[in-house]
């Protein structure tokens, strides 16, 4: 048997964490000599760190390979053409990787791999016979994020696993998501991870029904809501809530003067009430047409959400605000001569406040239904701590968490329709593909086990996704013991014991055993499990060390 030694390996344990650093993952995993920064958001894996990584994808591979999905590897370098057929070639943005050959043709480092695997689908799934199939790689992925942040956790290069199911109809979609979905809540516990399934926004991809897999944690850059009674959880970009009622009792409708009032917090203080009894108009431009939306004073525009309604839509200067007509600071919903989108929760306000349309005047005393009726009903307010759960009646509250899957359902998407990947369907005619696209984080789901197992001495790995199995610190010279596969044998001469305990700690081995100075005349071992801190005597044979190993966690 073969052990690794670590003075044979390359790369350096640090004492101090980068100055940059602010979780613990990018903390620990820079410390313990598992990956080093080369630039804002790439990094370089170092032997620790590769080992790690490799197992992750070690067990993602089994899962995948078990749902039926079969494996292949898209190119890293993409033709521009087929990112501007699918017209995320400006979709994109800024994040999108551009470059061109010595023949000035287009290319890109793709973010994704949807138009590949579209383009591939149409010339191997010609028929209805083809399928379904599922095709899955891991592959590196590139985004050009303005600001990398969080370590692992926003790069700008990271390794992916992505899935694309290919069906002929929403019914053998459904199927295969489900089969991905089932594949996803076998991987996680497998990596250590218990993410909750939440309602998530699509973003640039498009689709209609599709989860997020979001790890709790303080570290986290994305938030949830989840309700304290049922399973609801949904991401706050599209998370809905029970929200007012915004009914104030009966009230004579007037007018009154508010000079200088701008903000709802303006109106509110110079009329003595709260937030919630005014109304806020807010103007917005969707496509050729200027909208106007009307929420209650103490709520939050969710801006997903009302492009999700009339797409894209940009808030109006206060120049284009003039060129209407309308008083800034003094615009309400009475006689609006332009669309009026309202949320829902103003269904049935009563004695509220709303702008009179004329400079430095609001109309008390509003009743909706009576004195003003919206166009449009929608849910368009951001969720929040407390709202009620729409489902049950119980109460949302608000969490922190960091993305580890995402699973989406194309449907019939304006990309799918632009991009026109078909094949020749049952009745001899082209049909449109039905896609289902599937993610995992592979390198972000290494920091996210290292910010679920930790403590204030370093990373305590999960024995699945350990780099070793076994970190053996020798104190006591020419020990001889044999020892599995998966150990990792603190050799180093003129290292103090301290050091190597300490280093043990940090670099997080499922199972520490000590050849202390009394092994030769007792034969026994002093074993210690990382992450609970037992300690505990073993036989100095394979047999005992693997009795050991399987107590770990």
């Amino acid at each position: 048997m073969t052990t690794t030694r670590i003075s044979d390996l390359f790369g350096q344990r640090l004492r101090e964490a980068p100055s940059d650093a602010e979780i613990p993952s990018h903390k620990l995993l820079v410390r313990g000599g598992f990956v080093r920064r080369v630039a804002a958001g790439v990094w370089a894996w170092l032997p620790f760190g590769l080992r790690v990584l490799r197992n992750v994808e070690r067990i993602v591979r089994e899962e995948m390979d078990r749902a039926g999905a079969v494996e292949l590897l898209m190119s890293t370098l993409q033709p521009g053409d087929l990112w501007k057929r699918s017209g995320n070639w400006v979709n994109y943005g800024p994040v999108l990787y551009r470059l061109q050959d010595r023949s000035e043709r287009d290319f890109c480092l793709p973010p994704s791999h949807e138009e590949m695997a579209a383009f591939l689908a149409e010339s191997e799934l010609p028929s209805y016979r083809d399928l379904p199939k599922i095709v899955y790689q891991i592959q590196w992925k590139f985004r050009d994020e303005p600001r990398p942040r969080g370590g692992l956790l926003r790069g700008r290069e990271f390794y992916m696993k992505d899935a694309y199911s290919f069906d002929a109809d929403e019914a053998g979609l459904m199927n295969s998501y489900k089969k991905m979905e089932a594949a996803y809540h076998a991987i996680f516990p497998r990596l250590g991870l218990s993410p909750v399934q939440i309602e998530a926004d699509p973003g640039a991809i498009g689709g209609t029904v599709n989860h997020e897999f979001t790890q709790i944690s303080p570290s986290g850059e994305d938030t949830f809501v989840a309700c304290d009674q049922c399973d609801y959880a949904a991401n706050t970009e599209v998370a809905a809530g029970v929200v007012g009622p915004y009914d104030f009792g009966d009230a004579t409708v007037d007018d009154v003067a508010t000079p200088d009032c701008i903000t709802v917090a303006d109106a509110a203080t110079l009329l003595g009430v709260e937030h919630g009894q005014i109304l806020k108009a807010l103007m917005y431009r969707a496509g050729d047409e200027d909208i106007c939306v009307l929420l209650p004073g103490d709520r939050e525009l969710n801006e997903v959400k009302l492009a999700r309604l009339v797409g894209d839509a940009r808030m109006l200067t206060d120049e284009e605000i003039s060129q209407t007509g309308l008083p800034k600071g003094s615009i309400g919903p009475i006689k609006l001569t332009m669309r009026l989108i309202a949320d829902r929760s103003l269904h049935g306000a009563r004695n509220v406040i709303g702008g009179a349309n004329r400079r430095g005047y609001h109309t008390r005393g509003l009743a909706e239904g009576r004195d003003f009726t919206p166009d449009t009903w929608a849910d368009l307010v951001v969720a929040r701590e407390g709202d009620r759960c729409e489902r049950c009646e119980g109460t949302l509250r608000i969490e922190r968490g960091i993305e580890v899957g995402h699973i989406f359902q194309h449907e019939d998407t304006p990309y799918l329709k632009r991009f026109g990947a078909s094949f020749v369907a049952e009745d001899g005619n082209k049909k449109q593909f039905v896609i289902g696209c599937y993610g995992i984080g592979i390198s972000r789901a290494v920091a996210a086990i290292v910010e679920m197992h930790h403590d204030e001495r370093g990373i305590a790995w999960p024995r699945a996704v350990a780099p070793f199995g076994v970190h053996v610190i020798v104190l006591a010279k020419d020990a001889q013991l044999e020892l599995p596969d998966d150990a990792l044998v603190d050799d180093r001469d003129g290292v103090s014991a301290g050091v190597k305990f300490a280093d043990a700690d940090l670099i997080g081995c499922p199972l520490q055993i000590v050849v202390g100075k009394t092994f030769t005349a007792s034969g026994k071992l002093e074993a210690k499990i990382r992450a609970t801190g037992e300690r505990f005597e073993i036989g100095a044979d394979p047999e005992g060390i693997r009795e050991a190993l399987e107590r770990c966690p």
